[in-house]
């Protein structure tokens, strides 16, 4: 009996143990549970900047190129890289002899053209017209010789002093001198089709785009400055071959420059003209320009394996010192909202489609609907729902989800 009640004790007491292990275990859950640790910022009020960066080129507003026009030797330089020229200075001289031979043929062929233009709408040359005078006044005498031997055949065949087969032949005589007078009048007053003429106008047209392309191949050939500037780039020397096509002379004004730049497709939707920006160069590290987006994208084009939108950005500092052709760092500003209550972007959470925050009140996690504005990178306005000095939740660093009501330790 007392055996029983021996064993009786010890199943209770293991029974009463095991008891108060679960109770331990889901108390200590429930109070780990209960303290969930959170880091938390403070709402406040700040300047909101939404910015995109990429990258660009500097290029002048107005470039002028100056190529080879033909295939031709450098006869003369008069500027370098760098030197700063008037409008209607002489930069270079090419070798133009054949540039001259072919100004002299096409002169040539222009004479010939207008020649022939001038025949076939004068009816010939001053010798064919001549001839065809000449052929005319033939065949009236011939005509009129024809018309006086029918008469007097014709008198006689009346007296029977002529048989009526030399009268049947005069006649036909005149009528074939006839004949040859109106072809004669023709030749003298239509010699030319209406698409002869039509084939000398196009030929004097040709003639007179030949003898002006070859003038501005001559012209070419000495190179000024059409504005006042800056020479940044030259590829010639005297006495230097230059093919044809071949780049010599860059030259622009530089106070007159802009960017280039190009963003991902994904970042175009945002972007519009007059939007300010910050420009920065390698070469000048810690110095800024700025300026101004003057035109957005109209289509999108692949640049090395990006997919990116062209954007032109004035630049509005006046004799910049940024140099043609070298790479930029291009920031815009695509939103801005000054003075907005902010808090970090990690604290909001969008639930069931509405976006909401959980302030921290007295330890524990408050679940606020708010409604939000401009946002960048790492803040987001809100509109309502939140006012300056409340503290949200940012998140837990044991990653569990965030719950309305839950009791909070704050950590950092």
């Amino acid at each position: 009996m007392a055996e029983a009640k021996r064993q009786s004790s010890r199943l209770w007491l293991w029974v009463g143990t095991i008891i108060v292990i679960v109770v331990v275990f889901f108390t200590a859950r429930y109070l780990l549970r209960e303290r969930l640790p959170v880091r938390e910022a403070q709402v406040v009020y700040q300047d909101l900047r939404k910015t995109s960066s990429t990258n660009g080129r500097v290029e002048p507003e107005t470039p002028y190129n100056f190529y080879s026009p033909l295939a031709t030797t450098v006869k003369a330089a008069y500027v370098q890289p760098g030197d700063r020229v008037p409008a209607g200075k002489l930069m270079l001289v090419l070798d133009d002899t054949e540039a001259r031979a072919r100004v002299a043929t096409a002169e040539t062929a222009l004479k010939t053209a207008q020649a022939g233009l001038y025949a076939v709408t004068h009816n010939g040359t001053q010798e064919q017209r001549q001839m065809a005078a000449a052929q005319i006044a033939q065949s009236r005498l011939d005509r009129n010789q024809a018309q006086h031997n029918l008469e007097a055949l014709e008198k006689l065949e009346a007296t029977g002093a002529a048989s009526p087969s030399e009268v049947a032949a005069a006649r036909q005589q005149l009528a074939s001198a006839e004949a040859g007078l109106r072809a004669a009048q023709l030749n003298a007053t239509n010699r030319y089709s209406p698409d002869q003429v039509a084939q000398a106008q196009s030929a004097l047209a040709d003639a007179e785009a030949n003898l002006a392309a070859a003038r501005r191949v001559l012209a070419q050939c000495s190179i000024y400055a059409p504005v006042a500037g800056t020479v940044y780039s030259m590829d010639a020397a005297p006495t230097e071959y230059a093919e044809a096509g071949k780049l010599l002379l860059q030259m622009a004004n530089l106070s007159l420059e802009r960017v280039r730049a190009y963003f991902d497709e994904p970042e175009i939707g945002g972007l519009a003209v007059d939007q300010k920006v910050m420009i920065r160069w390698d070469a000048k590290p810690g110095r800024e320009w700025y300026g101004h987006i003057e035109r957005v994208p109209i289509t999108v084009v692949t640049y090395g394996t990006r997919t990116v939108g062209e954007v032109l950005v004035h630049i509005d500092d006046s004799d910049s010192g940024l140099l043609p052709d070298t790479n930029v760092t291009v920031t815009v500003t695509t939103a801005s909202a000054p003075n907005a209550l902010t808090v970090p972007r990690e604290a909001v959470y969008p639930e069931n489609g509405h976006p909401c925050v959980y302030r921290v009140v007295d330890e524990k996690l408050v679940r606020t609907p708010v409604t939000t504005g401009a946002f960048n990178l790492t803040q987001e306005a809100i509109l309502s729902g939140l006012k300056q000095g409340d503290w949200v939740a940012t998140g837990s660093p044991t990653g569990q989800p965030l719950q309305d009501g839950l009791p909070v330790k704050i950590v950092q």
